[in-house]
Protein backbone atom coordinates (compact mmCIF):
# COMPACT_ATOMS: atom_id res chain seq x y z
CA UNK A 1 0.00 0.00 0.00
CA UNK A 2 1.38 3.55 -1.01
CA UNK A 3 -0.98 6.22 0.80
CA UNK A 4 -3.80 6.07 3.72
CA UNK A 5 -6.32 6.43 0.94
CA UNK A 6 -5.36 3.09 -0.05
CA UNK A 7 -5.38 1.65 3.05
CA UNK A 8 -8.83 3.28 3.97
CA UNK A 9 -10.68 2.00 0.49
CA UNK A 10 -9.39 -1.34 1.48
CA UNK A 11 -11.04 -1.33 4.93
CA UNK A 12 -14.03 -0.31 3.54
CA UNK A 13 -14.23 -2.55 0.69
CA UNK A 14 -13.69 -5.62 3.39
CA UNK A 15 -16.54 -4.03 5.60
CA UNK A 16 -18.35 -3.97 2.56
CA UNK A 17 -17.86 -7.24 1.65
CA UNK A 18 -19.30 -8.54 5.29
CA UNK A 19 -22.60 -6.31 5.59
CA UNK A 20 -24.91 -6.18 2.91
CA UNK A 21 -28.83 -5.66 2.81
CA UNK A 22 -28.95 -9.00 3.53
CA UNK A 23 -27.48 -8.85 6.51
CA UNK A 24 -30.20 -6.82 8.11
CA UNK A 25 -32.94 -8.82 6.31
CA UNK A 26 -32.17 -11.96 5.80
CA UNK A 27 -32.63 -14.43 2.64
CA UNK A 28 -36.59 -15.79 3.40
CA UNK A 29 -37.05 -19.53 4.93
CA UNK A 30 -40.42 -20.87 3.86
CA UNK A 31 -40.89 -24.31 6.43
CA UNK A 32 -43.28 -27.42 4.60
CA UNK A 33 -46.37 -26.20 6.00
CA UNK A 34 -45.76 -23.32 3.67
CA UNK A 35 -44.80 -20.28 6.45
CA UNK A 36 -42.34 -18.34 5.33
CA UNK A 37 -39.79 -16.67 7.76
CA UNK A 38 -37.37 -13.52 7.33
CA UNK A 39 -34.95 -13.16 9.49
CA UNK A 40 -34.34 -9.41 10.80
CA UNK A 41 -31.10 -8.34 12.43
CA UNK A 42 -29.40 -5.23 13.61
CA UNK A 43 -25.99 -4.84 12.76
CA UNK A 44 -23.47 -2.32 14.03
CA UNK A 45 -20.48 -1.61 13.11
CA UNK A 46 -17.36 0.68 13.54
CA UNK A 47 -14.09 1.92 11.77
CA UNK A 48 -11.03 3.45 12.22
CA UNK A 49 -7.93 4.86 10.01
CA UNK A 50 -5.01 7.12 10.59
CA UNK A 51 -1.38 7.47 9.19
CA UNK A 52 0.97 9.64 7.59
CA UNK A 53 1.87 10.32 4.17
CA UNK A 54 4.58 12.88 4.27
CA UNK A 55 7.19 13.56 1.22
CA UNK A 56 10.11 13.05 3.49
CA UNK A 57 8.79 10.74 5.98
CA UNK A 58 8.16 6.85 5.39
CA UNK A 59 4.42 6.24 4.79
CA UNK A 60 2.59 4.19 7.67
CA UNK A 61 -1.03 3.24 7.57
CA UNK A 62 -3.24 1.65 10.36
CA UNK A 63 -7.13 0.55 9.91
CA UNK A 64 -9.17 -1.56 11.70
CA UNK A 65 -13.02 -2.28 11.67
CA UNK A 66 -15.81 -4.38 14.28
CA UNK A 67 -19.15 -5.78 13.28
CA UNK A 68 -21.28 -6.83 15.29
CA UNK A 69 -24.90 -8.96 14.25
CA UNK A 70 -27.77 -8.86 16.78
CA UNK A 71 -30.67 -11.11 15.31
CA UNK A 72 -34.06 -9.15 16.49
CA UNK A 73 -37.24 -10.68 14.74
CA UNK A 74 -38.67 -12.74 12.02
CA UNK A 75 -41.36 -11.74 9.94
CA UNK A 76 -43.73 -14.48 9.97
CA UNK A 77 -46.10 -15.07 6.79
CA UNK A 78 -47.99 -17.87 7.31
CA UNK A 79 -51.84 -18.50 5.54
CA UNK A 80 -52.23 -14.68 3.87
CA UNK A 81 -51.05 -13.17 7.59
CA UNK A 82 -47.58 -11.21 8.93
CA UNK A 83 -46.55 -11.02 12.35
CA UNK A 84 -43.31 -10.28 13.75
CA UNK A 85 -41.87 -13.15 16.05
CA UNK A 86 -38.70 -11.34 18.67
CA UNK A 87 -36.05 -13.18 19.48
CA UNK A 88 -36.20 -10.95 22.47
CA UNK A 89 -39.06 -8.89 23.86
CA UNK A 90 -38.74 -5.35 21.90
CA UNK A 91 -37.37 -2.31 23.55
CA UNK A 92 -38.77 1.37 22.73
CA UNK A 93 -36.34 2.27 20.29
CA UNK A 94 -37.07 3.81 16.85
CA UNK A 95 -35.55 0.25 15.09
CA UNK A 96 -37.98 -1.39 17.08
CA UNK A 97 -40.48 0.77 16.34
CA UNK A 98 -39.95 0.68 12.68
CA UNK A 99 -39.15 -3.52 12.77
CA UNK A 100 -42.76 -3.51 14.10
CA UNK A 101 -44.26 -1.35 11.11
CA UNK A 102 -43.77 -4.44 8.92
CA UNK A 103 -46.62 -6.53 9.33
CA UNK A 104 -48.98 -3.59 8.85
CA UNK A 105 -47.36 -2.34 5.75
CA UNK A 106 -47.31 -5.60 4.03
CA UNK A 107 -51.04 -5.92 5.05
CA UNK A 108 -51.90 -2.68 3.57
CA UNK A 109 -49.74 -3.10 0.46
CA UNK A 110 -51.60 -7.04 -0.05
CA UNK A 111 -54.80 -4.89 0.83
CA UNK A 112 -54.45 -1.98 -1.40
CA UNK A 113 -52.98 -4.55 -4.69
CA UNK A 114 -56.47 -6.60 -3.72
CA UNK A 115 -58.48 -3.88 -4.40
CA UNK A 116 -56.86 -2.40 -7.05
CA UNK A 117 -56.95 -5.62 -9.00
CA UNK A 118 -60.19 -5.10 -12.17
CA UNK A 119 -62.45 -7.97 -11.35
CA UNK A 120 -63.44 -9.56 -15.09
Amino acid sequence: MSSINEAMNLTMEKLREMVDVNTVVGQPITIPDGTTLIPVSKVTFGFASGGTDGTNIRFGAGSGAGVTITPLAFVVVSQGNVRMLYVEPPANSTLDKAVDMIPGIVDKFKKEKTEDTPVY
